[in-house]
């Protein structure tokens, strides 16, 4: 059984609501959002706090590949794995986000294809695009309704041997731990309709429902920046972290990180 911290009680609707009012990751630079400085800066972001989901994507090695991402929001990952030469496909279900996505592909003359869709009813025929060889999907399916049913929607239209790159919420972290004790909340926005976190045998249980082998799974990402100087584009470390020696923080990082990734096959 899944943690489920939130009543879900939300729709399809709710979840669309509430990422149009504010699209994942759209504060991570100050400039203007649509110019190339705001993308750029969006990325170099999202990357420097974050570098573990570079490792994961493994852009290069989709060169000349099929990769569908499962919630593209702002196209940040997206435009990586394109400039990287993937055939890229991706859903996502805020509007908002979907435009910002296909401003910056137009932008930079990025190749690629989104679809306006849930998840739960996507359909990649209707969609007229390739089979794919990767399905990617990081830090969305725990804010859909139903997360099973949206990946066995998925998986079922794939073909074997598909890989699958998923990161989801972990329950048994620094991050979680926090959340309880009314320290920290789920996004950088309030009141999140749906979030779901798993420990590594929930979400390995919900692979397998989905008929997915598991590949590896490991944990990483602990946030280390002080929250009020981080919105200001100040990167200082809270003291506890700062003074962490390295080999600590990564031993408490790939215990108790955020982020549980999850790398399967069908």
């Amino acid at each position: 059984m899944t943690s489920k911290p939130i009543e879900i009680s939300a729709t399809l609707s709710d979840v669309e609501e509430y990422w149009d009012t504010r699209p994942c990751n759209i504060r991570h630079s100050a400039n203007t959002i649509g110019t190339k400085e705001y993308y750029l800066e969006v990325s170099e972001r999202r990357f420097f706090v974050e570098p573990h989901i570079k490792e994961f994507m493994s852009p290069a090695d989709w060169a000349g590949k099929n990769v569908l991402e499962l919630g593209c929001g702002i196209g940040t990952d997206a435009a990586l794995f394109s400039e990287s030469g993937a055939i890229y496909s991706g859903i996502e279900l805020s509007s908002k986000s979907l435009e910002i996505a296909e401003n910056r592909f137009s932008l930079f003359g990025l190749q690629g294809t989104f679809i306006a869709s849930s998840i739960e009813d996507f359909n990649i025929a209707v969609a007229n695009i390739p089979s794919p060889d990767l399905v990617y999907s990081f830090g969305v399916l725990h804010h859909t309704v139903n997360p099973l049913s949206a990946l066995l929607n998925i998986a079922n239209q794939c073909k074997p041997g598909t890989e699958f790159r998923i990161m989801l919420y972990a329950s048994n972290s620094y991050k979680y731990a926090m959340i309880k004790a009314g320290i920290d909340q789920y996004e950088a926005q309030n009141n999140c309709p749906v979030a779901f976190t798993y420990s590594q045998e929930e979400a390995s249980k919900m692979m397998e429902s989905a008929g997915l082998e598991i590949i590896k799974i490991s944990q990483d990402h602990i946030f280390t920046y002080n929250v009020e100087k981080y919105k200001k584009y100040i990167y200082e470390k809270e003291p506890w972290f700062e003074c962490m020696p390295e080999p600590q923080f990564k031993a408490l990082k790939e215990n108790f990180g955020w982020h549980l990734l999850i790398t399967a096959r069908k």
